[in-house]
């Protein structure tokens, strides 16, 4: 059974009374004061309201007719003065004011004296039952115990142990990380796959923890910090778990974010807490999870920086240098932007290991699919080693979707077990999107759908070097999508040549050519198919030197993100008559590519037109039935795998290929050139 708690500790490990998080009712000693104040309290405010005096005193009072009213009790008696009379106090005269407090002397027990003496004195009286311990009780004890209470109540919500709603005033600089130990965790590296080198260079550090005595006879020391890097989705959270669980150690999990608030100092004040409680139980490792939200540049903030942000980093930064190697404390972060980091947070000595967590390979597909698939019901003709083929370029979150859907479809539709069409429309669901068979179009953009699709995967199966034609649909998918071709490569790509992007632009331009073929005129639909071919031919000229003109530069800058994606404004280096060869040039590429899928369009018409008649009348075709139209793939020729530039790969799979930064992996994944409307449709 799985048990999260907040810090500080564990059953077995409880703070003593003082420590953070302890209440200060939790101790007996603590109630016993309590109790011994109550009692104070109650003998020094037993008299408030009344003026007591001997028993003797009060009968000599009532003798002289000084009350207007006496109540009398078990172990009591109490007189009420005449407004205007006098009374005695120690032998002397007493004038007593309008509002004099009323007289109480202690009763004798058996005095049967006083009711004759009252009676005789024409007082009005009453008297009262119970008294003496139940008064106590309800007059003295029960208010105080209740005021207590509140007072307890209080000073948990402001230190934020209520466990409900945000922390209190007194929490803020407690750290809020999760605490796991070792059954907690259920992970271990049985559980990770795809990324083997990332777990071989983590076992080094499990050894560590496990017999740190092997290392340090011969003098050797392990890494403070393991920086976990690569892009989203990949697993880097889940393998910190695994390492954890793989230790048998405690595990601190929490996110960047934690640390900062609003008041400045507060998450520097948590970064000390957390650091004193891991050290308490070392040996342990943290988990800072999206650590970019703490250890941004400082240098970053042209305006000025932010003073919570940078003190929790110093603080962080001291922290780190400060605990001692022989503690067993190992600090484990993650992010997915590692370009923006301080670099005093990656010099040695403090993250100075930086393991690389990307997207797996087929083999490693496999693995991660055999993972999630554990506790599906598979029917007898699925085959994960072809769904790792169909999926190229997925992280491991995007496989766990893909399982995930497919056994959701399976419950849908009814079936006892998951079959492989469920595998083949979730991993259409992933790449394309949702089907929205309720998207009524009329037939005159559905028949020009079906001749657009019908180009792209014509000029892409007759072309050489474009990946294979797996799926061509005419069903509206995802954000705005009429129509999808799905390619999928051979196998894993990471060089890509300057004849397969030449292809993959002619491809891209095939649906344009087609409409302009048969009706004469363009239409908004290949809004997208420009986009990405404009971004292949600005890539090819600027970043791979496949310029002819320009030859063999580089003038793009090459500083942004690595592994989101995002693109940041541009510091242009060269001259504006270079911006303008450059725009010739992509230019020139473009309309290159389109004449070359005009040249197929026109020489294969005949194909173009059978193809667009099967797609209206089935509106799905499959790579079986295209070949039957169209008859087997032009083959890749030979001896050019290994050859060319590389290209980034797409951050999400289910977007289309976007060619990013050089120096990367190749797109793995060749995603459906999607036919979208015109913009002013969604406004």
């Amino acid at each position: 059974m799985k048990k999260t708690e907040k810090v500080p500790g564990s059953k077995s490990d409880k703070p003593k009374l003082g420590q953070p998080g302890r209440s200060p009712f939790s101790s007996p000693a603590a109630w016993l004061v309590l109790i011994a104040l109550a009692v104070f309290l109650f003998r020094a405010f037993q008299d408030v309201g009344v003026r007591r005096i001997g028993y003797s005193q009060f009968k000599e009072m009532l003798r002289q007719n000084t009350f207007e009213k006496v109540v009398v009790g078990p172990d009591w008696v109490r007189g009420y003065p005449k407004a205007g009379e006098a009374g005695q106090d120690k032998g002397q005269k007493l004038t007593a004011p309008p509002q004099s407090l009323p007289y109480v002397a202690t009763r004798i027990a058996g005095d049967e004296d006083l009711l004759k003496q009252i009676e005789s004195s024409k007082v009005e009286y009453d008297a009262v039952a119970g008294g003496g311990v139940g008064d106590f009780f309800w007059v003295w004890i029960a208010p105080i115990a209740i005021g207590l209470l509140f007072w307890s109540w209080v000073m948990r919500r402001m230190s934020g142990q209520m466990g409900q709603g945000p922390p209190g005033v007194m929490a803020f600089g407690k750290t809020r990380a999760r605490v796991h130990m070792e059954p907690d965790t259920g992970i271990t590296f049985k559980d990770v796959a795809g990324i083997d080198e990332a777990v071989e260079e983590l076992q080094e550090i499990v050894e560590f923890l496990k017999t740190p005595e092997k290392y340090r006879r011969l003098g050797g020391r392990i890494p403070k910090g393991v920086l976990l890097v690569g892009p989203p989705g990949t697993g880097k959270t889940l393998l910190a778990r695994a390492t954890a669980g793989e230790a048998g150690v405690p595990f601190f999990s929490l996110s960047g974010s934690e640390f900062v608030e609003m008041f400045v100092g507060v998450g520097a004040a948590r970064v000390r807490d957390l650091f004193q409680q891991a050290t308490s139980k070392a040996p342990c490792i943290v988990f800072i999870d999206e650590l970019d939200a703490l250890g941004k540049s400082r240098n970053a903030g042209i305006m000025g920086g932010h003073d919570e942000r940078e003190q929790t980093l110093n603080q962080l930064l001291a922290e780190m240098d400060g605990f001692d190697n022989r503690a067993s404390l190992i600090v484990m972060g993650a992010t997915n932007r590692p370009e923006i980091l301080d670099p005093a947070l990656l010099r040695p000595g403090r993250f100075d290991r930086q393991v690389l967590v990307d997207r797996p390979d087929k083999r490693g597909r496999e693995k991660i699919l055999q993972i999630h698939a554990r506790n599906v019901k598979l029917s007898p003709d699925v085959d994960l080693r072809s769904i790792a083929a169909r999926t190229p370029g997925f992280a491991g979150a995007d496989l766990a979707n893909v399982v995930n859907e497919a056994a959701l479809l399976a419950a849908r539709r009814n079936k006892n077990a998951v079959g492989r069409s469920e595998f083949e429309e979730a991993i259409e669901r992933v790449v394309a999107g949702l089907e929205k068979k309720s998207r009524r179009i009329n037939e005159r953009e559905k028949e020009i759908v079906a001749f657009h699709e019908s180009g792209h995967a014509l000029v892409n199966w007759l072309l050489p070097n474009a990946d294979r034609v797996s799926k061509v649909s005419i069903i509206p998918r995802g954000l705005g999508a009429l129509g999808y071709t799905l390619q999928l490569p051979i196998e894993d790509r990471y060089l890509l040549t300057r004849s397969e992007l030449r292809d993959r632009m002619s491809g891209l331009m095939g649906g344009r050519v087609a409409e302009e073929e048969v009706f004469g005129e363009p239409s908004t639909g290949a809004s997208n198919d420009l986009q990405q071919a404009t971004s292949l031919a600005r890539l090819m000229v600027r970043d791979y030197g496949m310029s002819e003109s320009l030859g063999p530069v580089a003038l793009s800058d090459s500083s942004g993100p690595t592994f989101l994606g995002m693109k940041v404004p541009e510091n242009r280096t060269y001259s504006d008559q270079t911006a303008l060869d450059v725009d010739r040039e992509v230019q020139r590429l473009v309309l290159e590519a389109q004449e070359r899928a005009r040249e197929i369009i026109r020489e294969h018409r005949d194909k173009l037109d059978a193809m667009a008649a099967r797609l209206l009348t089935a509106e799905v075709i499959e790579e079986e039935q295209i070949q039957r139209i169209w008859g087997p793939k032009a083959e890749r020729p030979g001896g050019i795998e290994g050859h060319g530039h590389t290209e980034a790969p797409p951050e999400n799979p289910s977007r289309p290929v976007s060619v990013g930064r050089p120096l990367a992996a190749a797109p793995a994944v060749a995603a459906p050139a999607v036919d979208r409307p015109p913009d002013t449709e969604g406004q």
